[in-house]
């Protein structure tokens, strides 16, 4: 809903008396060229409201030049005839290239146009002009939008305490409204004054979009910049109590509520009503309301500032026409989240070769794996059946046996990590009692570095048999490397295929020398992810690996031969991500065409495409029983998507920022996003809501990765350093942390600290930091028995 506000053709809000002289008879008393364009551009667009009322002002004019009087401004003038061509000026455009401004520099405006000779090129100056509206050409006032922002920041600074951090979120989308029109009208030096007196202020999780509208400084760029043509085409979203839209109408249509003391002539004045006639001319256009039932004192702070934001954009619209993203998963109905179903025929020829291996190992344990063989599903969750699964080939294989067995031996042979111990144990950590309980807490990690990588590693991946390393580069190239010191021989490319006969004559044609790493070379474009193939799981070697590159293609490597086998194109931009689906076979891409896709291994072009995020998709996951697609966006949102259906099932909206990576629970019944907002939320995939936001990470968050458990989540970024996170802890933020019985900010329980140095930006459920020396940490994976794998480039400290 939008606020009432009268119609304003003029700067004061003021609508011009109709006049009722023919036009054709007061266009001859226009003497000047510059007069003469203004009425035949208005004209020609169809304005007769503001034709009209420029007409009167000329005779008004010409009236008291006759009487040998100087005219008197109006007290409500605010732009000049001069500065009104010159705002028109603004929008005119090449011929030859429709993005640049024909006439760029304002200052100069006048004097170009006297330039362009015969009135026939003033006419093509006309016909460049865009379809901007002359209503807001005419009533053009920068210092308008500086006293309304000014004056509705004091009316939200004066207001009860109770309505002020409800009135807080609705200053940064008026903020970012008046910045891009004074920058579009050529304002450029209002608008650096605007930026740099009020930007300062703004809520900080709002940072990143701020900093970037500082980039925005020519009419080109609005018209061009996707951020600043989000702002101008979609409608944001600001929840408000009904009590607190009452009080906001009331200010915005008669001034009162919330002037601070010593304010003067105030918000009834003048320009106080100028002020909240800009302001209104926003809400009214570029905003929606959402007001709810709720009261003010029920809702916290941080909840209304993360409620607003495009959500009638980001949320898929269903019969309802709902922007809500909670009432859209509700929509949407119960989900299959248990873990998908084994046939029946590998499941008995599984536990058959168990019982085989149990009487011929010596493991005493051996003959508890049976036990491991059939798992309950988790409570309350829904398993889906062999039929709802994507198609699979209708046999197993010898490798799908080695898979389930060594699945199950990691069950019964894996550390169990018990995080919940270090909640309210109040143990002094550094006691062998503390030792032994950050033992069953947290997980044994082994961290590789890459030095001297040149330009940078954008990405890296483990192998699920802890046996690989590869690694994509910016200049192109992928390299592997062995982490059990093996040399990695590929086949010579001089061997005829009839003297393959059997297996044995394959090692006959391997390569004769080889290294324990190797490169592969087939990208024309910096390599952004990479994924080894799940098929084997932890009982055998990877034999292909997937790259996702800036050159647009997808590649799959076979392992054995060392070389390409195939490029799958089908996006029009870089592709960021890649990874595999649970059981092999297909695989799912990401793209900065805003599209996820579906592939499969022998098909070259794509099964599905998934289309509904707004920006780049950034990361791409399954689901672990294969069901489900999750993607992170740089529209600040996630999507689960039916893997099969192709529809969006559920969305993801709090993140403040970019979302740069995501990770499903093994369990199958969360999943965890983070990225540019430093913040990881988790998210229950049943009902969609966010479970708790964990926060502690002081950069850009890169990887994220469960135990096998479900119990831990461990998360790598640019801050050099590695967090380990309960999942079961409510949260929170961590008030007064300590460390050896002291406040971490050096204060003692007889010296408290203030207020502001007690806060702190780590909640409660982050359970221990690793720093390292200068890594960025770009990836984190758990093995299937709980060893935690991290990887990520060191940075050579700046040479002075």
């Amino acid at each position: 809903m939008s606020a009432a506000t009268p119609a304003a053709s003029t700067p004061d809000g003021v609508s011009p008396s109709a006049t009722t002289a023919p036009a054709a008879d007061t266009t001859k008393d226009v003497g000047s060229s510059a007069e003469q364009l203004i009425l035949e551009y208005l004209r020609a667009r169809g304005h007769t409201a503001a034709e009209k009322a420029f007409l009167e002002e000329l005779e008004r004019n010409a009236s008291s030049e006759d009487k040998g009087k100087q005219p008197e401004a109006p007290a409500h003038a605010t732009i000049s005839q001069e500065e009104l061509v010159k705002q028109l000026a603004i929008f005119a455009q090449k011929p030859t290239d429709p993005d640049q401004n024909a006439l760029k520099d304002s200052s100069s405006v006048l004097q170009e146009l006297s330039s362009t000779g015969t009135p026939q090129n003033i006419q093509n100056l006309v016909s460049s002009i865009g379809p901007v509206g002359a209503e807001e050409i005419l009533s053009l006032d920068p210092t308008d939008k500086h006293e309304g922002f000014r004056e509705l920041e004091a009316w939200v600074d004066g207001s009860l305490d109770m309505y002020r951090p409800e009135f807080r979120p609705i200053l940064f989308p008026i903020f970012c409204h008046f910045y891009l029109d004074l920058v579009q009208q050529g304002f450029r030096e209002a608008a650096q004054d605007f930026y740099s007196t009020f930007s300062s202020s703004l809520s900080t999780i709002h940072y990143s979009t701020i900093n970037h509208l500082s980039t925005i400084t020519l009419p080109y760029h609005v018209q061009t910049d996707e951020v600043a043509q989000r702002f101008r085409t979609e409608k944001y979203t600001v929840r408000m109590s009904r009590s607190g839209f009452g009080l906001l109408v009331g200010w915005l249509t008669e001034g009162v509520g919330g002037e601070p003391t010593g304010s003067g002539e105030g918000f009834a004045g003048e320009k106080g009503r100028r002020g909240r006639a800009a302001v209104m001319r926003v809400v009214n256009n570029h905003l929606r309301f959402e007001v709810t039932s709720s009261s003010t004192t029920s809702i916290s702070a941080r909840a209304w500032e993360e409620s607003t934001g495009f959500l009638s954009a980001v949320v898929p619209h269903t019969n309802g026409s709902s922007t809500d993203a909670t009432a859209f998963n509700a929509s949407k109905g119960e989900l299959k989240l248990g873990p998908a179903p084994l046939p029946e025929d590998l499941r008995a020829e599984t536990e058959r070769t168990l019982q085989d291996q149990a009487l011929v190992d010596h493991d005493p344990g051996a003959r508890y794996d049976l036990a491991y063989a059939r798992p309950h599903p988790p409570p309350g969750l829904v398993s889906p059946s062999l039929a709802d699964l994507p198609p699979h080939p209708p046999m197993f294989k010898a490798v799908d046996v080695k898979r389930e067995v060594e699945k199950i031996r990691d069950t019964r042979k894996r550390i169990r990590l018990e995080p919940a111990v270090l909640n309210g144990a109040g143990a002094n950590t550094n006691t062998a009692q503390g030792a032994a309980l950050r033992a069953r807490a947290l997980p044994s990690i082994c961290a590789y570095t890459f030095h001297d990588v040149g330009e940078g590693v954008p990405c890296c991946e483990f192998s699920p048999d802890t046996s690989l390393l590869a690694a994509g580069f910016s200049e192109s190239y992928i390299r592997l490397w062995s982490l059990k010191g093996e040399k990695l021989k590929g086949y010579r490319s001089d061997f005829q295929s009839s003297s393959i006969r059997d297996p044995s004559s394959l090692n006959k044609i391997r390569e004769k020398g080889g290294s324990t790493t190797r490169k592969l070379i087939g990208h024309s474009g910096p390599v952004y992810s990479v994924a080894f193939d799940p098929i084997g799981g932890s009982a055998t070697p990877p034999r292909y690996l997937l790259s996702a590159s800036a050159d647009a293609t997808t590649r799959l490597w076979s392992l054995d031969t060392m070389t390409n086998v195939v490029a799958y194109r089908g996006h029009q931009n870089p592709v960021w991500d890649v990874k595999w689906s649970p059981m092999g076979i297909y695989f799912a891409t990401a793209s900065r065409d805003r599209t996820a896709r579906l592939w499969s291994t022998d098909r070259t072009s794509a099964l599905r495409i998934y289309a509904g995020h707004l920006s780049d998709v950034n990361a791409v996951g399954f689901h672990p029983n294969g069901l489900y697609l999750g993607t992170a966006s740089s529209d600040c949102t996630a999507r689960l998507w039916d893997v099969q259906r192709g529809s969006c099932v559920r969305v993801f909206y709090r993140h403040d920022d970019i979302v740069s990576t995501l990770s499903f629970s093994p369990d199958g019944r969360y999943m965890a996003t983070a990225g540019e907002d430093l913040a990881i939320r988790l998210w229950d995939l049943g009902s969609g809501k966010c479970v708790k936001k964990m926060t502690g990470h002081t950069a850009s968050i890169y990887s994220l990765a469960f135990s096998a458990e479900s119990t831990l989540l461990v998360s790598g970024g640019a801050d050099w350093t590695v967090r380990c996170w309960d999942v079961k802890s409510a949260g929170g933020p961590r008030t007064k942390p300590r460390e050896n019985g002291t406040l971490t900010n050096g204060a003692t329980e007889d010296h408290p600290p203030e207020k502001d140095e007690v806060e702190s930006n780590e909640t409660i459920d982050l359970l221990e930091t690793f720093p390292t020396k200068r890594t960025p940490i770009i990836n984190v994976q758990f093995t299937p028995r709980n060893l935690c794998l991290v990887a990520g480039p060191y940075l050579s400290p700046e040479t002075r």
